[in-house]
C-alpha cells in the first residue's frame, strides 16, 4: 500500500505536482489495531497539513479512525483501499472506500461455490472479528438462498494453534464440497495444512484477506479468493501501473496497492479542482460518479454512493495456479 502511494506521488510530482505544488505523504503504520489507529487519526485531523487520508488498511482499523476523523474539530476524508466490512458503510460522510464490501464479497464467493464449483455442502472457518464475520455471514446468507447447506460455521482467533478438530469433525460429518475460509492469510494457511495431514482434499476459498497466501507454497495451489483486483485485469493503464510498480519495487502490486494507487490519484484530481480545504475534499469527493465524473482507475469504476461505498465495483475470483494468483476463467 505504502509503497504504490509513494509511485503515484512520484509520478504526479513529476509531471509538476498539484497546483504547482510538490505532493507529500506522511506514512504511519497502524498495525491493524484499532487503538492505534485512533491515534493515528488524532494526530493526522489535529495536522492542518494533512488534507486527506489514504487508509486505512483494516476493517476494524477504519471503523475506529473513521469515526474519529468525521468527529474532529476539523473533519478530514479518509478513503480505504481494502477495508470491506459492511459496519464501514455510511459511518461518517467523511468515510469512504474505493472497494466492494464483504456483502459483495461473501455473495459473490457463494455464488461460485454453489454454481461453478457445485458445493452443496460447505464448511466456514472465520476470524471472529469485523472482517471475519461479516464476510462469514454475508457468505452464508447467500449460499443458503441458493439451496445449499452449511455443516458448520466454526470461528478462530489469530493465536489459534490448530484448526484440525474443526476438519476432523467436519470429517466425521460426511465431508464437504468446499471449505470457506473468512481468515486471514496465516488462519487459511494452516488450515490448508492441517487438511493435507488429516488427508482431505476439500476445494478451498476465501476472501480478500488471503491476498499473498500464493507464496506459502504448493499447499495453496488451485485456492480461489475474491478480491477486487488482480494484476492480469485488462487495460493499458493497469498495465503500465504493474510494469511500473514491478520496475521500482521488484513486486507484483496486490489489491491494497492498486487501491492506494487510484486513490492518491483520484485526490490529487480533487486537489487540483477544489484546493485543499478539507471540507471541500470531502464535499468533492462525495460527488464523484453523482454530478462528476466517476474516475476510472487501475481497479476500475470509481464512483461513490451516499454511504461511502462503490456498489457498482464488481468483485472478481482469482485462483492460485503454479504459484501465481490469475483471474479464474471459469466465473
Amino acid at each position: 500500500m505504502h509503497r504504490a502511494a509513494e509511485l503515484a506521488v512520484k509520478e504526479i510530482n513529476a509531471h509538476g505536482g498539484v497546483r504547482g505544488q510538490s505532493m507529500a505523504l506522511r506514512a504511519i503504520d497502524d498495525s491493524g489495531r484499532p487503538d492505534v489507529a485512533i491515534r493515528i487519526a488524532q494526530s493526522f485531523a489535529d495536522d492542518p497539513s494533512v488534507v486527506a487520508v489514504i487508509g486505512h488498511l483494516t476493517s476494524g482499523a477504519s471503523l475506529a479512525a473513521g469515526r474519529v476523523y468525521g468527529e474532529a474539530r476539523r473533519p478530514i476524508a479518509m478513503i480505504s483501499p481494502s477495508a470491506s466490512s459492511p459496519d464501514l458503510s455510511g459511518v461518517s460522510p467523511y468515510v469512504f472506500r474505493i472497494c466492494p464490501s464483504d456483502l459483495s464479497h461473501g455473495a459473490q464467493l457463494a455464488r461460485f461455490a454453489r454454481q461453478t464449483l457445485g458445493a452443496r455442502r460447505v464448511g466456514v472457518i472465520y476470524i471472529d472479528d469485523d472482517y471475519g464475520r461479516g464476510l462469514r455471514l454475508s457468505f452464508a446468507a447467500e449460499f443458503r438462498r441458493l439451496g445449499g447447506e452449511v455443516v458448520e460455521e466454526d470461528p478462530m482467533l489469530s493465536a489459534t494453534s490448530s484448526l484440525e478438530p474443526y476438519l476432523s469433525r467436519l470429517r466425521k460429518a460426511g465431508g464437504i464440497d468446499a471449505l470457506m475460509l473468512a481468515t486471514e492469510r496465516a488462519g487459511a494457511e494452516l488450515a490448508l495444512r492441517e487438511m493435507g495431514q488429516i488427508g482431505v482434499r476439500w476445494p478451498a476459498i476465501g476472501g480478500d484477506a488471503l491476498t499473498g497466501i500464493e507464496a506459502a507454497g504448493p499447499i495453496t495451489e488451485g485456492l480461489r479468493l475474491s478480491t477486487a483486483y488482480l494484476p492480469d485485469r485488462p487495460g493499458e493503464r493497469n498495465a503500465q501501473f504493474v510494469t511500473a510498480y514491478g520496475r521500482a519495487y521488484g513486486q507484483t502490486p496486490d489489491h491494497r496497492g492498486a487501491g492506494a494507487y487510484d486513490i492518491v490519484h483520484l485526490l490529487a484530481r480533487v486537489i487540483e479542482d477544489v484546493g485543499t480545504d478539507r471540507r471541500a475534499i470531502r464535499d468533492r469527493l462525495a460527488r464523484v460518479g453523482v454530478d462528476r465524473p466517476a474516475y476510472d482507475g487501475v481497479t476500475g469504476t470509481i464512483a461513490f454512493d451516499a454511504r461511502g461505498d462503490v456498489p457498482a465495483k464488481p468483485v472478481v475470483i482469482g485462483v492460485v495456479h503454479a504459484g501465481q494468483l490469475v483471474t479464474e476463467v471459469a466465473q
